[in-house]
């Protein structure tokens, strides 16, 4: 396995952030400073452009480029590199008030005014126009300039429109799904249910707010139209900067696990796949280890989208933010932790929004790595310089990977069938947290997992973790079972297999699609518990684990029954099973207890695969990346208090110290060990 360089220009990682010289082009002196301020920082890199329409055509036709080209050409003379944005996040005031059909309809059938941001109508032609006509200008002016490395589409795409034209650009996505026989969607969508059969494709109408909102295949299917519309506009962008300048990559950034896109939809069409991370940091409800464990989830979760290259990380707050419920400011230390485990976990980027702070509007607060005083003398400046000499420090690491050998199943689809599914209890469901918390405790095992999906191909791992998996896609049952025969460790909870990709219910027993087989056993129901309400499961060496919310009633078939419930008047029977298929096991876990207590039985699946486990202290994250023979391990503490781990040995990059055997991590230290593979 070779690295994969990102930006062979810049030859390491790249470093530097958001970039608003268009809010200071009457202050000649700020600009200038802001290079001699990047350098002093290691900034190697910014990205320009993002909301710049109405600085690059202020009036529809007239453009003005020669700002940007003397900005790009100026930080390219002092070795800093250019992500190019296109402006079309937030629209001009010309814009809206010449074609106000590129302004979005909300679900309640209103037309949005101008303001604000990410308000645009994704179908409508006159905006797609407007678009192509900027991308194409700003392409052809400033693409071919050498300091220019990426394309950066639009800015966090999100939200939905209902106006008419997206109305019946859903109607023509369901025409075709369901090849023009409105009987197959009638089948599919159960109309017959409540009276709610329709004629012709014409009756159907989008998710509003008051209109359908019972019928569950509609409510799906406009969530993937939502997300199919969304990546059709920007690969509509994307079209255009190819057709002038096929050689530049192209990324947009994502937001952590954005609600209401399937990101494994729109990553494909992008050469590159970042986001923006924001973590709640020093919040009331979680330790900061908690908290960056939850990030190291979300930095998952963006490099399983392409698993074969860096991910970059575009945005992260250099201080504090302002849109938090509270925004409190980052106490030391925590940047340069944060900004390590971005690379511990694959990135070859840091990246901050924003540069330098605005006079002005919405984020005039917001952090940044130059404050409103213009000083380099503040605490934020000097731990983002410290950043840019340990990002220095770790070139050899850029364009390795992480290749985890375990994996977690998660579904934007499953998420939005669990949402909608009108059973359980609204307010335990929490399958995202549930993912979460098997993810912490493999961490705290120190094994990584990649978050793939359930029509993923699974060969390249060894043990495979399936929460919840409530809809199961056509291949699912198949993927499962071939990776279980294949000699793979599989840990499948309740609320497993119970309905289709169209949410149909399964008939025969759940989990259906041929699961029953794989685990050995069927559901008969599910037990949904009050907050106060517990139960237990006991295992063969007398350990009981606690649960609370759910709990299946099983029938075993052929598994064998590794702990049975202590209470309710199900007690004694199986709630956690085992079946051998060769050297593969299929584990089901039929109640609700937290991944804590489970470890054990981790562990045991773990020595099953081959993966080998690490005895970490509580609060310190291991991280791995590799290439070729390289291998570097990243060790981060999140504690107050200094720590010492036995049988660490090779170069610490950090500060080229050799180790023995031996690691001391400082109070919020971080080390980054490079070995070789044998």
């Amino acid at each position: 396995m070779e690295k994969k360089m990102l930006f062979p220009q810049i030859k390491g990682l790249i470093h530097g952030g958001d970039y608003n010289p268009d809010q200071w082009l009457d202050r000649p002196d700020i600009l200038k400073e802001d290079i001699r301020l990047m350098k002093k920082a290691g900034v190697n890199s910014v990205t320009l452009g993002v909301f710049s329409w109405a600085a690059c055509e202020p009036v529809e036709g007239e453009f003005h480029f020669e700002w940007m080209e003397d900005i790009i050409e100026n930080l390219y003379q002092n070795g800093i590199y250019t992500v190019l944005s296109t402006p079309s996040g937030a629209r001009p005031a010309w814009l809206d008030a010449a074609y106000p059909e590129a302004m979005r309809v909300d679900d309640r059938g209103v037309r949005n005014r101008h303001g604000v941001r990410h308000n645009h109508c994704m179908t409508s032609l006159k905006f797609r126009e407007k678009t192509a006509v900027i991308d194409q200008m700003l392409a052809r002016r400033l693409g071919k300039h050498p300091g220019v490395i990426l394309y950066h589409i639009s800015n966090e795409l999100g939200g939905a429109c209902y106006c008419p034209l997206c109305a019946q650009k859903f109607r023509d996505y369901l025409a075709l799904k369901f090849e023009g026989d409105i009987e197959k969607l009638n089948k599919a969508w159960w109309t017959s249910f409540w009276s709610h059969h329709y004629n012709s494709f014409d009756q159907i109408e989008p998710l509003f707010a008051n209109g359908e909102t019972s019928v569950m295949g509609l409510t799906l299917e406009w969530r993937r139209f939502t997300t199919a519309n969304m990546a059709d506009f920007m690969e509509h962008e994307i079209r255009v900067l190819r057709a002038e300048t096929p050689d530049i990559p192209v990324t947009t950034n994502f937001m952590r696990l954005y609600e209401h896109l399937d990101y494994r939809k729109m990553a494909p069409k992008l050469d590159v796949v970042s986001w923006d991370n924001y973590p709640v940091f020093h919040n009331d409800w979680e330790s900061l280890g908690d908290t960056l464990a939850e990030t190291s989830f979300q930095h998952a979760v963006m490099r399983s989208l392409k698993r074969d290259t860096p991910f970059m990380m575009m945005e992260s707050a250099p201080g504090l933010v302002n849109w938090h419920p509270v925004n409190k400011l980052k106490r030391p230390g925590v940047h340069r932790l944060s900004c390590l485990q971005a690379v511990a976990c694959g990135s070859d980027s840091v990246q901050y929004f924003q540069w330098r702070k605005g006079r002005g509007s919405y984020e005039q607060f917001h952090g940044a790595v130059v404050d409103h005083n213009g000083s380099e003398d503040t605490r934020v400046f000097r731990e983002v310089a410290e950043v840019g000499e340990l990002l220095r420090r770790l070139s050899p690491v850029a364009g390795t990977l992480c290749r985890p050998k375990a994996a977690l199943l998660f579904d934007w689809d499953n998420r939005w069938a669990i949402w909608d599914t009108r059973a359980l209890a609204d307010s335990t469901k929490k399958y995202e947290e549930t993912c979460l918390d098997f993810y912490r405790a493999f961490l705290r095992l120190g094994v990584d997992m990649d978050v793939v999906g359930s029509e993923e191909d699974l060969s390249g791992y060894r043990l495979v973790v399936a929460p919840m998996l409530y809809m199961l896609q056509p291949k699912t049952a198949s993927r499962l079972t071939e990776f279980v025969n294949g000699g793979g460790q599989l840990l499948a909870t309740y609320f497993t297999g119970y309905v289709d990709t169209d949410q149909l219910c399964f008939l025969g027993g759940f989990p259906g699609d041929g699961l029953s087989e794989l685990f050995g056993l069927t559901s008969e129901e599910i037990d949904t518990y009050y907050p106060s309400d517990r139960n237990g499961v006991r295992l063969a060496d007398g350990s009981v684990w606690e649960v609370r919310d759910y709990a299946e009633i099983l029938k075993v078939k052929d598994a064998r029954v590794l702990g049975v419930y202590t209470g309710e008047f199900y007690q004694g029977t199986p709630a956690l099973t085992c079946k051998a298929h060769g050297q593969g096991r299929a584990y089901y876990a039929a109640a609700r207890s937290s991944a804590s207590q489970m470890t054990p039985l981790f562990e045991k699946m773990l020595a099953q695969a081959g993966i080998p486990a690490k005895k970490l202290p509580q609060g310190v994250e291991y991280h791995e990346r590799c290439a070729g023979e390289e291998r570097y391990g990243f060790y981060l503490n999140s504690t107050p208090n200094p720590v010492t781990l036995e049988g660490v040995t090779g170069l610490e990059l950090l500060t080229g110290e050799i180790l023995q055997g031996g690691l001391a991590l400082k109070p919020m230290g971080a080390a980054v060990v490079q070995s070789f593979l044998r």
